[in-house]
This record gives C-alpha cells, structure tokens and sequence, in this order.
C-alpha cells in the first residue's frame, strides 16, 4: 500500500521504528477505533439475534438448526483468537497500517456475506461470513494496537489506548442492546450493511498513515506453521468438548480421545516451541510478569463474559414479567444498558488511576467489583422481579470493573514489549482476550446447559427458591455457571498479586524475585536509555569495537549453510 509520504525511519520514544516526526493524529485514532466497533460491536451481537437469523434464514424452509447457529456465533472469536499472533507477527514484517486496512477490507467481506445469507445458500455464507470476520479481527487487533504504541507516546498514549479500549470493551458492552434494538426496528441484516458503512469509514481515516514495520535485520525467519497448527489442533478439539461434551456424554469416546488429542497438541506445542528459533509464541516474553500478569489475568477476565451470557438467558428462559408474559431479547438487552455506558463513561478512570498508581491496584480493584457483579447475579433464588432489579446494578458494577482494569492491563502489557515484536506480543495478549472470552463462555454454558437439564437436581434442597419452583433445575444452573465465574476472577486477583508487583516486576535467570515487591522494572525504552547512559563514558574506538562485537554475534546466528555461501563470496 503506497501512502502520502514515504518518510525515513528513526527510533521513537517508544522503542519502535517509526517515521521522522511523525506523531498520530485524532484522525487516525478514531480511524483506529472505528475499525475496532466493527468487531466488538457489530460482530459481537451475533450472540444476542441468533434466534432472528434462524426465524428469518428457516422462514421458507428449514436451512440453518440451532447446532450450526451455535457454530456461526462461535466461529468469529474462534477464528480471531487463533491467528491474532499470526496476524500480529505479519503486520510486524510487512506493514501495520497495510494488515489494519486489509483486515477492513476483509470484515466488509464477511459482512457481505451475511447480508447476503439467505436459501440453499444460507448456511455456508453464514459460516463463511463469521469465519472472515473473525479473520478479520485478527488483522485489525494487534495491528491497530501496534500503531497505538508507535504513534503515540506517554499519556497521549494512554489516552489513545482508552479510546481503543472504549472501542473494544464499550463496544462488545453495548453489544447485546445494540442487537435488540437492531433486530427490533431495522432487522439483524441491517446489523451488517451498517457495519460495512463503518468500516469505508474507518479505512479512509486510516489510508494514507505513514506505515509503521519492524526493521528486517539479517535473514527473514521462517513462520513456525507447527507450532501454529499444534496450537489450533489442541484448541479446536478443547472447545469441541466443552461445547458438545454435554450432549456427546462426558465419558464418551469421542470426547475423551478429544480431550486426549488436545492435551497431546498443547503438550507437543509447548515442547516444539521451546526449540524453535522463531516460534508461534515466545515464551520469552513471559519472563517478564508485568506482561505475563496482565495477559493471564486478561485471559481469565474476558472469560467472565459467561456472566453476561447466563444471566441473560436466565431471565429470558426463567422469568416472566408482571402480565405473565417472558422476557424477550430486548427487554433483556435493556437491562444490559449500564455494562456498556459504566464502560464508556469510566474507561478514562482507568486510564487516571493508572497513572497515579500504576497498573497493579486498578487491576485488582476493577476484578474486585467484578466479583461483587458475580456475587449478585448468583442470587438466582430470588424472585424475578428482586432478581432484576440485582441484575441492573450487577450489569453496571461488571462495566465500572472492566473500566478500571482495561487500560492499566492493556498499557501494562504494552509498555513492556519489546519494540521489535510490538505486533507479536501484542497479539498474544488479545489472543487473550479472544480465546478467553471463547473458553469462558464455553465453561459456563456447558455447566448451565448441563446441569438445567436435570443435574441440578443434585444440589438437592441446598438452596431454597423464592417463588415457583417448576424452573428451579434452571435457577440453580444458573447460580454454579456465574460461581465458575466467580473462580475465574478469584484467580485473576491471584494471578495479578504473584505476577504484577509494584510498579512492575521481573524474573532473573528463572527465579522470581525474593520479596512481595520486587524493584520496579524498567521498560524496554527505559533500559535501553540506561544502558547508552552507562556507555556514554566510552570512546568513539570503544564504541566501535562493541558495534563489530554486536556484528559478530549476528553472524554467529546465522545458518551455517549461509555463513558458507557468505565466505564463498568474500573469498571470490
């Protein structure tokens, strides 16, 4: 992609190549954003009118059963979580700017698709459709998220992470709302025709940014196609048994020899990556807990999206309002209004209580009032109308929690990547995210689906119903789903307390530190600047010697095949 200019390269304050003088813009910011609502709020409301596609697609003739309905909304964050490394690593290479436009050009495609899924035809569009998608999410991620980076520096960046958090996290918050409230008036295709508007939007905002990549030193590696397909192997077969190991019968051949094979993969992965000179993932990156703090506990917070889906078709399929009626999708959406709002309106809380305190405390504080959202929507024993009015403030605690823990967690992980694989690292951490929320909402709705179907019955009379008592097996489903929620944020206070200490944290020669809270460690701008600070006192001839040193050690990381045609040369 040729842009307006073609500046030269120098280093930023953000230890990332980027164009001379170069500084983002509020254009490109929203362009950025933008391109993130695409996703997160268009895509993301798959989930809440997959009953309106069905009613529409088998209005005629049955084309689409609830299974392959179940797949379609799946597939998109599927598809994102298992080539958002992939794609980070690749916008790295080539161009990040150019992998952001493609992956809009790409998520009008799959919206297309969709709009356009109807007849024989409908199924495979259908899931054609939400597999581009999710593609596409892959591109924009950790793309979009490496311009943050580049373009940006201290609390502009800040800043500018906020407002692609507001469009991630606010917009998979309005996402259920959005949906109702589409499919109500508009219809669910006008979901996507309005996303394709966006995204021409978004990608003119972007065109013409001065493109921002990795400076290639020595020979391009080769991509590690085996660890990435071990990886995909282990996490298909994972989430085939969590979604259907309920119906396939958990003892069931199938889904043990799955759940055998998935362990296998993720056990092989490890030890291939382990050896890979250029591998899928770098456990490298881990040695540094602030970003391993911040991507675990990412994972296991997205995961709490079980939360959102549980609770919503409880009172769908359990409550009935004042006139005996149920609840519709809309109505509850409406319910849902101040998760998004809570998001939008304190993700810049966040940001200020980052600042002032650094990552670790927000983190803590924002999984805590999550659990205090958790803890409420437990109380499945209540009547429906207690239950609702438990649900609204639930639904607002769970968007102030993602507030205050989105952009101290996400600038934690940023800060803390080196600047050579901005794109990589960060698509780990929205590999997170993506396959957290995957996972997470698999668990819960296995265990809800499972036990609603008569294993709460169990539980016998260990809690007692207020009001009818024919849909108890669903109430009391309910209550364990959202208590495995309750564990996954258990553990992402955990996971934050051991690895994110005090303004950082780093592990030395593989121990961890000794104390509680170790010296805060420096980030790779930083400790760069310290180590030229420390060399300052050389001579130009010293300087020099250590420069041939650092040729030297290149060279020694060359293959020995090249080394030999290298020499070949210089003799001839």
């Amino acid at each position: 992609m040729s842009t307006t200019q073609t500046p030269t390269t120098s280093t930023s304050t953000s230890g990332s190549p980027k164009p001379s003088g170069y500084q983002g813009t509020e254009r490109l910011l929203w362009g950025i954003v933008l391109a993130v609502v695409t996703f997160w709020l268009f895509a993301g409301t798959m989930g809440t009118v997959a009953p309106a596609v069905m009613a529409d697609i088998n209005a005629t003739q049955p084309r689409v059963n609830s299974a392959s309905m179940n797949l379609a909304v799946s597939i998109t964050a599927l598809f994102s979580g298992l080539f958002i490394v992939l794609m980070g690593g690749l916008a790295d290479r080539i161009g990040r700017v150019r992998i952001t436009l493609i992956g809009i050009v790409l998520g009008i495609v799959g919206s297309l698709l969709l709009v356009f899924a109807s007849g024989a035809a409908a199924l495979p569009l259908l899931l054609i459709g939400r597999a581009i998608q999710g593609f596409s999410a892959a591109c924009i991620m950790p793309a979009s998220m490496a311009l943050v980076k580049t373009y940006w520096d201290g609390a502009g960046r800040q800043r500018a992470v906020s407002m692609w958090s507001i469009g991630s996290w606010g917009g998979s918050g309005l996402a259920a709302l959005f949906g109702g409230v589409m499919v109500n008036f508009v219809g669910w295709r006008g979901i996507f025709i309005a996303s394709i508007v966006i995204s021409v939007i978004a990608f003119l905002m972007i065109l013409g940014t001065p493109e921002s990549k990795v400076e290639a030193k020595g020979p391009r590696k080769a991509f590690d196609f085996v660890g990435l397909t071990l990886f995909i192997l282990g996490t298909l077969c994972l989430m085939i048994v969590l979604l259907f190991g309920s119906a396939l019968g958990w003892t069931s051949a199938t889904v043990l020899i799955l759940a055998v094979v998935a362990v296998v993969a993720y056990v092989g992965f490890v030890f291939w990556e382990r050896k890979q000179a250029n591998p899928f993932i770098d456990f490298k990156l881990f040695a540094n807990t602030t970003f391993t703090g911040a991507t675990l506990s990412n994972f296991l917070v997205n995961g709490t999206i079980g939360m959102l889906m549980v609770s919503q078709q409880l009172i769908q399929l359990a409550g009935r309002k004042a006139d005996g009626s149920a609840y519709t999708a809309l109505d509850a959406g409406l319910l849902t209004i101040g998760y998004g709002v809570f998001i939008i309106a304190f993700i810049r809380v966040g940001e200020k209580l980052l600042q002032r305190f650094g990552p670790r405390k927000p983190m803590i504080w924002g999984s805590a009032i999550v659990i205090v959202a958790c803890l409420l929507l437990m109380a499945t024993n209540l009547l429906i109308g207690q239950y609702v009015i438990l649900a609204i403030i639930a639904y607002c605690l769970f968007g102030l929690g993602l507030a205050f823990y989105a952009t101290p967690s996400t600038d934690a992980a940023l800060s803390n990547l080196p600047a050579d694989q901005a794109g990589s690292g960060a698509g780990i951490y929205k590999m997170a995210s993506s396959l957290g929320s995957a996972i997470g909402a698999a668990v819960s709705l296995a265990v809800f689906t499972g036990l609603a179907g008569g294993g709460a019955s169990l539980l016998g009379n260990v809690v007692q119903m207020s009001g009818r008592t024919d849909n108890a097996n669903l109430r009391l489903a309910a209550m364990v789903a959202l208590g495995v929620n309750l564990i996954f944020l258990l553990l992402a206070i955990l996971s934050i307390t051991i690895t994110v200490p005090k303004g950082g944290g780093k592990r030395d020669l593989g121990k961890s530190a000794t104390t509680p809270h170790p010296e805060p460690q420096l980030t790779p701008d930083e400790e760069k600047q310290a180590i030229l600070d420390r060399l300052s006192h050389l001579s130009t001839a010293e300087l020099g010697r250590l420069e041939k040193q650092v040729l030297v050690n290149e060279l020694s990381d060359l293959d020995t095949k090249v080394l030999a045609e290298l020499v070949a040369e210089r003799r001839s």
